[in-house]
């Protein structure tokens, strides 16, 4: 019961990681505080927390797009609570396309969601944790953040940019008590591939790679409270991002077809 007294803020917590995160974290004493846009979802998973730990956990309806629905949310959870602990940025989505066909519209739509929902929540919070000189962000980026792969042109520059905007956030909080991980997941078995991947191609191709969300989400628990800088999963997909990030021409010519999955 490490996590007892705890505020954990879990943004896209109706479902998947971001779910089993809010779970894992009332199994350790935490009250999860829980955002998403689905309040029919938030309720039943609010339930099942509830049966499984004894813990209530709060439920908020919030599009992470919507800036000033961000700031309205947050100042309720905080007039509520008085104090937020933790912070987990989960909220997200991707869609696999070859680029030349990609709507530009769904590509703005992942923008906002994936890359100024994060930055807007954070924003939103970061104030109330240097006032503590306390808290702890933990930003669900993905392995896509290190590894582009075909196909996934725009869900990966999002990607990308959460890695860029948290270690640059962490080297700004360097002096301070308050800490910034980033966890970078490979595939994860969630309802994120029925939006991304329709067809399940993709899924038949990784399934010997692919983690369940429980996995994640044991390893993010874990690692509140601590100065760590990253979260790589699973071990065998991180090896061969460090390999690319050494030596990504040659990478390029050996597994570029292979890393073609989609």
């Amino acid at each position: 019961m490490r996590l007892t007294g705890k505020h954990v803020v879990i943004t896209g917590a109706s479902s998947g990681i971001g779910a089993q995160i809010a779970l894992k974290v009332a199994g350790q004493g935490a009250t999860p505080v829980m955002l998403a846009r689905s309040e029919e979802k938030l309720t039943t998973v609010c339930e099942n927390i509830k049966n499984v730990t004894g813990v209530d956990a709060l439920p908020y309806k919030l599009d992470v797009s919507d800036a000033s629905a961000v700031s309205a949310v947050f100042d309720r959870v905080l007039d509520r609570l008085g104090t937020i602990d933790v912070l987990v940025n989960n909220a997200g989505f991707g869609v696999f396309d070859l680029f030349h066909e990609a709507d530009i519209d769904e590509a703005k739509r992942m923008l906002d969601v994936n890359v100024l929902g994060v930055m807007a929540c954070t924003r939103k919070l970061l104030p109330h944790f240097l006032v503590r000189n306390s808290g702890h962000i933990l930003n669900i980026a993905s392995l896509a953040g290190k590894v582009a792969t075909p196909k996934s042109a725009v869900y990966s520059a999002t990607k990308h940019a959460v890695v860029g905007f948290s270690n640059a956030l962490r080297l700004e909080l360097a002096g301070t008590n308050i800490y910034v991980t980033t966890v970078n997941p490979g595939p994860v078995e969630t309802h994120f591939f029925g939006i991304a991947d329709p067809s399940g191609e993709y899924v038949k191709n990784v399934a010997s790679f692919m983690l369940a969300p429980e996995q994640v989400a044991e390893k993010v628990a874990a690692a509140i409270g601590k100065r760590k800088r990253e979260i790589n999963v699973p071990f065998s997909m991180n090896v061969g991002a460090r390999l690319y990030q050494m030596f990504p021409s040659v990478l390029d010519s050996l597994v570029g077809k292979w890393m073609n999955k989609k």
